[in-house]
């Protein structure tokens, strides 16, 4: 691969690339919905994390809720952590798929 070619690459992982910035405000503001996840192409745990905290949500009154809740609430702090690994494991395959010609 030459240089030029593999600028080309860069380039274009650096501009069709997924935001940190705006993966890391989903995550603040409309993380307990998974917002970050559809965002970073997660869409399966992204549906799961909409669903626990929707079943949490309807069954808080009768205090059962509280542990579907919990539970998001201990994966949004997790995914704080793994937003930097998910992006990078998107650029790598865009990285991939562009110097595959797709």
């Amino acid at each position: 691969m030459t240089d030029t070619r593999a600028l080309y690459i860069e380039q274009r992982v650096a501009n069709e690339s997924r935001s940190a910035l705006v993966a890391y405000l989903l995550w603040f503001f409309l993380g307990y919905f998974g917002a970050h996840r559809f965002y970073l192409g997660r869409w399966i745990s992204g549906v799961i994390m909409l669903a626990l905290f929707g079943i949490g949500s309807a069954l808080a009154f009768i205090l059962v809720g509280y542990i579907p809740l919990a539970l998001v609430a201990i994966w949004w702090v997790i995914d704080a952590f793994l937003i930097p690994g998910m992006i990078a494991a998107d650029r790598a395959v865009l990285r991939w798929r562009i110097s595959q010609g797709y």
